[in-house]
């Protein structure tokens, strides 16, 4: 039997996540997930691919309001703009419109990286499709609207990166929006078609490929590789090209969900390919990153 160990959401796309006791699903995955992004001034998403200090952006949803914070800053606290002046964004293959926010966040969010950068928000209207096994919509996550990982696939993880004399991760790396105990085998959330998670239903999309994100300390902002990508590499490789951990998954039915939920499969795939040990080595890099950080 499956429960749901950990809810998180991240307001703003590769920044900091928010641990929730509950949340209610809507079709584009937890509330408030990845609502806002940080865009440059030609409108591509900025991540912690080429950023990794974003990951200690703390932001704070406030009702109407949202804060930012960040070590060694002040906190920046501004009204959100639910709709407004727009601009184009584009990321990966989708192209769409977002709502600018206060100036003085771009000019925190500046100076932080060091670059240009604006923050956006969704618009009232945003429609946006995913695609995999189970379509769906999503917010401004890389690809779909959950990210569903199990503590039984971090634990396996950890024991392999142990066995090469390696340091452990712990779950944040991988930036899940639920966390599954329970399972005995690892990776069995890849194998997994249709499930209840509360009183929402969620449909497998496709694994996750991962990208250099995972090897991001989550709490200093700061590249820690090459685990966990160097060990995923040894026997998690994706056919199509990189290492994946995770399920993504589409909203079938919006609901509320709560730690300690009793999570039912209802249909299963078989076992994943990927769970095969031993193929040649492979660089730390993916190729095709599919994961919303």
């Amino acid at each position: 039997m499956a429960r749901i160990a950990r809810l998180t959401y991240y307001p703003v796309k590769s920044c900091a996540g928010i641990d929730v006791p509950s949340a209610e699903v809507t079709g584009t995955g937890l509330a408030g997930d990845r609502v806002f992004q940080v865009i440059s001034p030609d409108g591509d998403v900025l991540t912690q691919r080429p950023h990794p200090v974003m990951a200690v952006v703390r932001p704070r949803v406030l009702g109407d309001r949202l804060a930012l914070s960040a070590p060694g800053r002040e906190e920046i606290v501004f009204d959100i703009r639910r709709d407004g002046p727009r601009r184009p964004v584009s990321m990966l293959s989708w192209h769409g419109e977002g709502v600018r926010q206060d100036p003085r966040a771009a000019e925190w969010l500046s100076d932080l990286l060091g670059r240009p950068a604006e923050l956006i928000g969704v618009t009232p209207d945003h429609h946006r499709a995913s695609g995999g096994v189970f379509p769906g919509l999503a917010a401004f996550g890389d690809a779909h609207a959950l990210l569903l990982a199990s503590e039984s696939s971090l634990d396996n993880l950890n024991e392999r990166i142990a066995a090469g004399q390696g340091e452990p991760v712990p779950m944040d790396r991988f930036r899940p929006n639920i966390v599954l105990a329970g399972w005995a085998e690892p990776h069995r959330e890849d194998e997994a078609r249709e499930l209840t998670a509360g009183t929402a239903r969620i449909g497998y999309a496709e694994r996750c490929v991962r990208c250099a994100v995972p090897m991001v300390d989550q709490e200093t902002g700061v590249k820690d590789g090459p685990e966990p990508i160097r060990t995923l590499a040894t026997y998690r490789r994706d056919p199509q090209g990189g290492v994946v951990f995770g399920m993504k998954a589409a909203v079938l039915r919006p609901g509320q969900v709560a730690v300690g939920d009793e999570v039912i499969v209802h249909s299963w795939a078989g076992p994943s390919p990927s769970t095969a040990a031993a193929e040649p080595p492979f660089t730390a890099t993916a190729s095709r990153p599919a994961e919303s950080v």
